[in-house]
């Protein structure tokens, strides 16, 4: 069955803003459902562009209120947090070199921060960004959406209860095709920009993806990498592929490739940890399945809802056994999560204990991940420490 009253609190919805996430923007359009399907938040302002024309035209057609459209994110910040209806939230879902300054603006004004990944677009403003994070009352949620997926849950919950023993082996992919060419399409023109999506290519973009699920699932911590980093199509300037080896504290070893040129591959993440007792294997693209490998024993296949899932999987579960949950569901369980810290920090309380959701901690490892496999690579795969 549908688990009912997720994240129940007596207060009302949560006045939420966006910055960047335009009426035509794909990412925009997937936080806005996400943060409606548990009707917890409702949009209502916005700095929608970086021009004040687009701006003004995606506020209209997302009905919001002429005086709460803005041309620009510090103009919002200033307003709204002065309005005794202004946003609590605000959702930044820019290109990544954008996320500093509009987090910043929101963040010491006491406005909570729920920001797409990767961080920022270089380590020194991943720092800046964790400095002002902690100077601020106002929490700081990272979408790194594939940590609200059911399954994952049950494989960390199965692993921190010692189902795998101790871990020795951590595989993480996640292999894409659709910049296998030199297209020129909106996404791949800021995407593949250094200035804009910073040093790493398809390591930012889908590789700490990849990096996030590794260590969120196993509670590893990355202790050095060894990166060779590849541009494959001729005249870019960010790697479309990446093959990392990895060493985690505690004596695990792992492999990490992130590929944007990857032809027949079109959101390929997949994870696969073994440790002295057994295996666990994950798919994205088939999420609703979690392979578990016993050493010695048959392979079993644990369902979101089935025989074998446990009460991390159940909690993040919205729909009926054998009905598809996957990209949509899992993004709106990390503005769930968000909801429930949110809503507690309004009645100034801690949320419950099993709340979870990325923070700018974890942001802050994901953009060290990014800036040591670029070191490593330019020094001919050497290892290297995280910065």
């Amino acid at each position: 069955m549908a688990i009912e009253g997720r994240h129940e609190s007596h207060g009302g919805r949560i006045r939420l803003g966006m910055v960047g996430g335009g009426n035509d923007a794909f990412i925009g359009g997937v936080h806005r459902i996400a943060s409606r399907l548990d009707d917890k938040f409702v949009l209502v302002a916005g700095a929608l562009s970086s021009t004040p024309e687009k701006a003004r035209e995606s506020g209209e057609v997302l009905g919001l209120a002429p005086d709460r459209i803005y041309d620009d994110f510090k103009q919002m910040a200033i307003r709204e947090a002065r309005l005794k209806n202004g946003i609590e939230a605000v959702s930044i879902v820019t290109p990544n070199h954008v996320h500093l300054a509009a987090a910043r603006e929101f963040l010491k004004r006491g406005i909570h921060v729920i920001c797409d990944k990767p961080l920022t677009s270089t380590l020194p403003d991943a720092k800046k960004l964790v400095k002002a994070a902690e100077a601020s009352e106002a929490l700081f949620i990272l979408t790194h959406n594939y940590t609200g997926y059911p399954m994952i849950r049950q494989a960390r919950e199965m692993i921190a209860n010692g189902d795998l023993g101790k871990i020795r082996v951590v595989q993480a992919e996640y292999a894409q095709d659709w910049l296998t060419t030199a297209q020129d399409f909106k996404q791949a023109e800021w995407r593949t920009d250094p200035a804009r999506a910073g040093a790493g290519g398809s390591t930012g973009d889908i590789g700490t993806h990849a990096f996030n699920l590794a260590s969120f699932v196993t509670g590893l911590e990355l202790e050095s990498l060894a990166a060779d980093l590849q541009a494959f199509v001729e005249g870019r300037e960010v790697d479309d592929n990446a093959h990392v080896m990895l060493r985690f504290k505690g004596g695990a070893r792992g492999m990490l490739w992130s590929s944007q040129v990857a032809p027949g591959n079109e959101n390929g993440l997949r994870l696969r940890i073994y440790g002295e007792k057994g295996g666990l294997e994950w798919a994205q693209e088939d999420p609703n399945y979690l392979w578990h490998s016993p050493f010695e024993e048959p392979k079993r296949l644990i369902t979101r809802q089935g025989a074998g899932a446990g009460s991390a999987a159940e909690r993040m579960s919205r729909i009926p056994p054998g009905h598809p949950e996957g990209y949509l569901e899992g993004f709106a369980n990390i503005y769930g999560e968000a909801a429930a810290a949110i809503l507690a920090a309004r009645d100034g309380k801690k949320p419950p204990a099993d709340v979870i959701y990325p923070d700018v901690y974890d942001g802050l490892k994901g953009v060290q991940f990014i800036d040591a496999c670029v070191r490593s690579s330019a020094r001919n795969a050497a290892w290297v420490s995280l910065g």
